[in-house]
């Protein structure tokens, strides 16, 4: 499972998504030269997204292959990719298991 926080310069947690993503064969095999933020992720580590990282990353959203994400899980990832976008010091972090 991945999940989803926006967290701040130092670490502090400012939002979270309710909803995780499922490792699969979906979001394991996305092409990585069409989708270079999603494409990255790794299931059994953190990634975190910079603010013109995350500008790149919602923009691969909509472009998804059915069945990569779930749709409350997009939502939330969107959502809180914005938060990211309005603030400062603000990092989006997936979190492998």
């Amino acid at each position: 499972m991945i999940n989803l926080q926006v967290r701040g310069e130092n670490g502090t947690i400012e939002a979270r998504a309710n909803h995780g993503v499922v490792w699969g064969p979906e979001l394991a095999g996305l092409d990585q030269a069409a989708f270079p933020m999603l494409g990255h992720l790794l299931p059994y580590a953190y990634t975190v997204f910079n603010h013109r990282q995350v500008s790149i990353l919602l923009k691969e959203v909509p472009r998804l292959p059915a069945g990569v994400l779930t749709d409350e899980f997009a939502r939330e990832l969107v959502e809180l990719g914005q938060v990211v976008l309005d603030g400062q010091g603000l990092y989006l972090w997936f979190l492998g298991d």
